[in-house]
């Protein structure tokens, strides 16, 4: 799976970072998984929920919750990781579908390369040195304590890399508010809208099928000819690969791994 350009950010929202930190063992036995969210100009950390377990599902819900609080940032910056992304086609998540049709984009970093999310990761270390040493008896209780460490993060602390002002002080919401619904996407520029059943096949109306991904599963993409005969495959601006003619076969190319079509 290959990384996606990193945009260098310079005001609130432009970019949003995103990752699990490592789970641990709580005092009953069970392991917590938090999720966190931050954003990457101001450091503000907007979400740390402990999880039982990574789950794409509760991630969705959790993102949806910081998304309609704070509005829509331009990217989320992520690993490689289960649910961010996958080994599929692009890489492609159902999470990071849904937020493609939110209109913002994913960034992947380098696998073993965290230090591309650093100041997220930078912030991982004093979560856990603050709030994991020693473990909360059970998840409720844990949670309190990440509660209790985001507003002392966000609104006391004052950074070093903000010019020893708050994250709170610097912060401000995202001017692209949550939607109402998801936007449809639209493929003005193809020839044609097919839609990718649930198990994640495209059926085209000459005949044939081919499996792109679960992930866009129910979703529609676009198809437009080129002019070699192929047809270019491409959910909303990132192009998925190209359907061929070899001889009596027809064949699905993936395009490069997050290539977008612009």
């Amino acid at each position: 799976m290959r990384p996606t350009r990193l945009q260098t950010v310079q005001a609130p929202n432009e970019v949003w970072g995103a990752d699990y930190k490592g789970q641990f063992r709580l005092g009953d036995g069970s392991y917590c998984y938090p999720l966190t969210i931050t954003d990457q100009h101001s450091r503000y950390l907007l979400a740390c929920e402990g999880m039982g377990a990574i789950s794409e599902e509760q991630a969705r819900e959790v993102f949806q919750d910081v998304l309609r609080e704070h509005g829509l940032p331009g990217a989320i910056r992520t690993d490689n990781g289960t649910p961010f992304a996958t080994t599929g086609l692009a890489g492609l998540s159902k999470l990071a579908v849904y937020w493609m049709l939110l209109g913002i984009r994913h960034e992947r970093i380098r696998p073993a390369h965290p230090e591309e999310n650093g100041r997220h990761e930078r912030m991982h270390r004093t979560l856990k040195a603050e709030t994991t040493r020693p473990a909360q008896p059970n998840l409720l209780r844990q949670q309190e304590a990440f509660d209790a460490f985001q507003d002392i993060f966000n609104t006391k602390r004052p950074h070093e890399a903000l010019d020893m002002r708050r994250p709170a002080d610097v912060y401000q919401p995202s001017l692209r508010t949550y939607p109402s619904s998801l936007p449809e996407p639209e493929y003005p520029l193809h020839d044609d809208t097919l839609f990718v059943s649930k198990e994640g096949y495209l059926r085209l109306p000459v005949g044939g099928r081919f499996f792109l991904t679960r992930a866009l599963a129910g979703q529609p993409v676009g198809i437009r000819e080129g002019y070699d005969g192929s047809w270019l495959v491409s959910f909303l601006d990132l192009d998925l690969g190209y359907i061929e003619k070899n001889g009596s076969q027809t064949l699905f190319k993936p395009a490069s791994p997050g290539t977008p079509n612009v």
